[in-house]
């Protein structure tokens, strides 16, 4: 049998659906594998364990919304009583979907398979982090980008499988560097093989002020100014991100508005741009075809369809409230296809 690539066209991709990129915490933690790198004692501990409280409880990080779920700390570098006390520092009361483990164990040699179980005996897990890289990894006679790149690899395939966020905890070198992500230990294997990469950067040993930069695939480049108070929380100080990019409730949001007078419309994804963007800040059709896609669903939800057709070579953008009668046979439809 003749062995083909199964490939899809850029017309047909362009039009077509798609599952949005989920994210742990919108903006900066995605579903995937993430490195968070630090110095030694620069409280990038304090702000994993903080993390995994937080997303728990389902509160803010930043002010950006999370993805309440279960979550995993896998806190190979402490006791647990140091997390214990560390815990009556951060909150007044840890909730139960927020785990912890202190046993240590290394890729291949059980690492993966306890992940996936804890997945499946908690299928609401969000977000697993792994304090430190250093001890999850394979022992190995040379750090090169081969080893590097195949350590997290690993990780990788089951952050996408299981679509959750993946947190690594690492340490940067001590050479001063313009770039602070050329700081991250180790070779560019590294961040190759990762999602998403974020330094912590103190100003100064002690300072408890610092920068976290964030550089990925599926977040824009932010810089953000933290402070560490005194319950060793990192408080959010300033945000280089001036106009924030337009994220689903926006969009939604902007739609709804626009079809509240309306049962149709049609135009080119630059029509809808110019009529729902807000004065200060324009939506490029990029954006609008690239959202609409992607949150589909929620428009749905909202009573509104979203297609995609081609006029003329022109892609069209037909949106279209769904009716009352409409509405209540997809809700008839799905309660007939639910399982009792």
């Amino acid at each position: 049998m003749t062995k083909r690539f199964c490939t899809i066209n850029g017309e047909t991709l362009m039009d077509q659906p798609l599952k949005p990129i989920r994210f742990a915490v919108d903006g900066l933690f995605s579903n995937g594998l993430q490195l968070l790198a630090g110095a030694p004692k620069s409280g990038k501990s304090w702000l994993a364990l903080w993390l995994a409280v937080t997303v728990a409880k389902g509160e803010d990080v930043w002010g950006n919304q999370v993805q309440q779920g279960t979550t995993l700390y896998l806190c190979f570098e402490d006791s647990r009583l140091r997390i214990q006390n560390r815990l009556f520092d951060i909150t007044e009361d840890a909730p139960p979907n927020v785990h912890f483990c202190e046993e240590s164990c290394r890729l291949a040699e059980g690492l993966e398979e306890r992940i996936e179980q804890f997945v499946l005996e908690h299928l609401d897990t969000v977000l697993i982090i792994i304090d430190t890289l250093q001890m999850v990894r394979r022992p190995a006679m040379d750090n090169s980008y081969a080893n590097d790149y195949t350590d997290l690899t690993a990780l990788k395939r089951i952050a996408d499988k299981n679509e959750i966020a993946i947190l690594l905890i690492h340490h940067l070198r001590k050479q001063k560097d313009d770039d602070p992500f050329n700081r991250i230990s180790g070779t560019t294997g590294l961040s190759g093989a990762v999602d998403a990469s974020f330094t912590l950067v103190e100003k100064h040993r002690g300072s408890g002020k610092a920068t976290l930069f964030c550089i990925g695939r599926d977040i824009e480049y932010r810089e953000l100014e933290l402070q560490r108070n005194e319950n060793n929380v990192w408080e959010l100080v300033a945000d280089s991100r001036e106009s924030p990019e337009l994220f689903l409730p926006d969009i939604v949001v902007l739609v709804s508005d626009f079809m509240k007078d309306k049962t149709e419309y049609s135009g080119t994804p630059g029509e809808l741009a110019e009529l729902i963007s807000r004065k200060e800040k324009r939506i490029s059709d990029r954006m609008v075809s690239r959202l609409l896609l992607q949150h589909t669903e929620e428009l749905i939800d909202c009573g509104i369809r979203f297609e995609v057709r081609r006029s003329n070579g022109k892609r069209m953008i037909h949106l279209h409230k769904i009716s009352d009668r409409a509405d209540s046979d997809d809700r008839a439809d799905k309660q007939d296809t639910d399982p009792l």
